[in-house]
C-alpha cells in the first residue's frame, strides 16, 4: 500500500461512521471498474464536483437510481 494511501486511511479512521461509509462505497466502485487507468475529463470532474455538492446538501439518489448508474457503467 502507498504511503498516501496509508495517510488518507489514517484521516478516514477520524470520520464519523456513515462517511467511512460513504468513503467504502467509492473505493469499492472504484474496484469494480477494475485495474485499467482511471482518466477523467473536466467535465467528468465537474460532475463529480456536482454530485458532492449535491451530498453536502443531504440529497441522496435512491437504491433504484444507484443501480440503474452502475448499469450504465457494466456496459
Amino acid at each position: 500500500m502507498t504511503t498516501l494511501m496509508e495517510k488518507a486511511l489514517d484521516a478516514v479512521r477520524r470520520w464519523p461512521q456513515e462517511r467511512q461509509d460513504e468513503a467504502a462505497e467509492i473505493l469499492l466502485a472504484l474496484d469494480r471498474l477494475g485495474l485499467r487507468a482511471l482518466k477523467l475529463s473536466a467535465e467528468d470532474l465537474e460532475a463529480i464536483d456536482e454530485a458532492l455538492t449535491q451530498v453536502e446538501r443531504g440529497e441522496r439518489a435512491t437504491p433504484a437510481e444507484v443501480e440503474a448508474a452502475f448499469e450504465r457503467f457494466r456496459r
